[in-house]
């Protein structure tokens, strides 16, 4: 069977990673990217301002792919046909598939900005940033008091505003950073403890932010009011755009464009397309568009690709109800957002450096390391069903061994002995979860 997985997205890595230790000698896979190297969008605030070198934010895909028995197809795809089962390179060749998984994340929606022309850097594709820069920040340096525009309220948009002030002004002592937030605002999707420490740590910085739509003019962006805010350079971290290819592909996608999926990341309309990360969309409306849900829908797409060529049950991606955010907020801060929490400090920062340095580790050593091991253990800890099985088998044994070990105490007179209690309660569920998590990670490797 023809296995092409197209992209070298963040879930892509973990069905490369899958591949690897459950090799196929009758699969056939080819991988398809426009770059042997695959970059880490969550670690690129911390390039801007030095804190990482070129290496430490990406993976080279060349023996990820060798180590899946996978062929490294360097093209973009530019049509597709999924009736016909066949994919288009812009360099003329055509790959047929029998099964196919999509994971080519997004673009940057710069439609209110193309005006802007050499002025607009986008933050999509991630690569084209990475290698563009250099070329940019080196002239702006030069100049007196460079002035910068960063439109888009989303968490990528506040932390390209703080890393680019941050990096500029170490360079020469003074620069002008506006953040265009767009109508809804600093942060949308967060809660309001969140917005308030973001929108401080912008003050902090000395960065403007405008709560208004701008569109691009020749000499920067124009705002409703008439106001023109002139800018050195633009950059774009606005809303995501389908790739173009996708608007012929026959595939059944969503009033935006992107790849309809269910449950399972496969395809609405042919069972035999998949689709993870920005490039697809979940009608139900379960997840939104965030490298979260790219990285922890990652071992479900392994699964149900190998569970696909082998005719075996699908398993569905069931998001968690609140989702990890660690934002930075300067250059050795960062804020945490989780549900209606959050917090911020030089500790959330240590977390998100090692929780990045990790993900990239993970992938570079060939092998899931301690740390990777251990965060997916407590991941499947976490999910409700085996949190809901663990307290009901607690709560009967615990109480089981309580009236046994506590009731004479209690029909006597006597105090109970209350740390035995907690442990009679902690001992059975922590026996339960452990017992669950092994079997549902077999199943997962399964």
């Amino acid at each position: 069977m023809r296995l092409v997985l197209v992209g070298g997205g963040h879930a892509h890595l973990i069905v490369l990673e899958a591949l690897a230790e459950r090799r196929d000698a009758t699969l056939d896979v080819t991988l398809v990217t426009p770059s042997r190297w695959q970059y880490y969008s969550g670690m690129l605030p911390g390039w801007i301002m030095g804190r990482y070198g070129e290496d430490d934010c990406r993976v080279d895909l060349h023996p990820l792919a060798s180590r899946a028995g996978a062929n490294l197809v360097l093209g973009r795809v530019v049509a597709m046909n999924a009736d016909r089962n066949l994919l288009c390179l812009q360099d003329g060749r055509h790959l047929e598939y029998d099964l196919l998984s999509l994971d080519t994340g997004s673009e940057t929606n710069v439609e209110w900005l193309a005006s802007l022309s050499e002025r607009l850097l986008t933050v999509k594709p991630v690569e084209q940033f990475f290698a563009l820069w250099q070329e940019v920040v080196n002239p702006l340096t030069a100049r007196p008091c460079p002035s910068i525009v960063v439109v888009g309220g989303g968490a990528a948009g506040a932390e390209l505003s703080i890393a680019v002030k941050s990096a500029l002004s170490a360079a020469d002592g003074k620069c002008s950073v506006t953040l265009v937030a767009g109508n809804s605002g600093l942060l949308s999707g967060h809660n309001p403890v969140v917005r308030r420490r973001m929108q401080s740590a912008l003050d902090a910085a000395g960065i403007r932010v405008l709560r208004e739509r701008a569109a691009g003019v020749e000499d920067g962006v124009l705002l409703p009011g008439g106001e023109l805010v002139k800018a050195d350079l633009v950059i774009a971290a606005t809303g995501a755009r389908p790739s173009a290819f996708l608007a012929q592909s026959r595939l059944a996608l969503s009033d935006d464009g992107f790849v309809a999926v269910d449950s399972f990341h496969r395809s609405l309309s042919h069972p035999n397309v998949f689709a993870a990360g920005d490039v697809s969309t979940r009608l139900d409306g379960a997840t939104t568009r965030s490298g979260v849900h790219a990285v922890r829908a990652g071992p479900i797409l392994a699964h149900n690709l190998i569970a696909a060529t082998r005719s075996l049950p699908l398993r569905p991606y069931r998001p968690r109800r609140r989702s990890l955010y660690l934002i930075v907020s300067g250059p050795d801060k960062a804020i945490v957002s989780w549900g209606d929490l959050g917090a911020a400090g030089r500790w959330a920062r240590l977390w998100k450096d090692r929780i990045d340095r990790n993900f990239i580790k993970r992938f570079h050593r060939g092998e899931r390391d301690r740390v990777s091991r251990m965060q997916e253990f407590f991941a499947v800890a976490l999910q409700r069903s085996i949190v809901a099985s663990a307290l009901r088998i607690s709560l009967f044994v615990g109480t089981v061994l309580n009236l046994i070990n506590q009731g004479g105490a209690v029909l006597s007179g006597d105090a109970p002995s209350w740390p035995h209690i907690v442990l009679n309660y902690a001992v059975p569920y922590c026996v339960a979860t452990y017992s669950a998590v092994l079997i549902e990670m077999k199943r997962m490797g399964e």
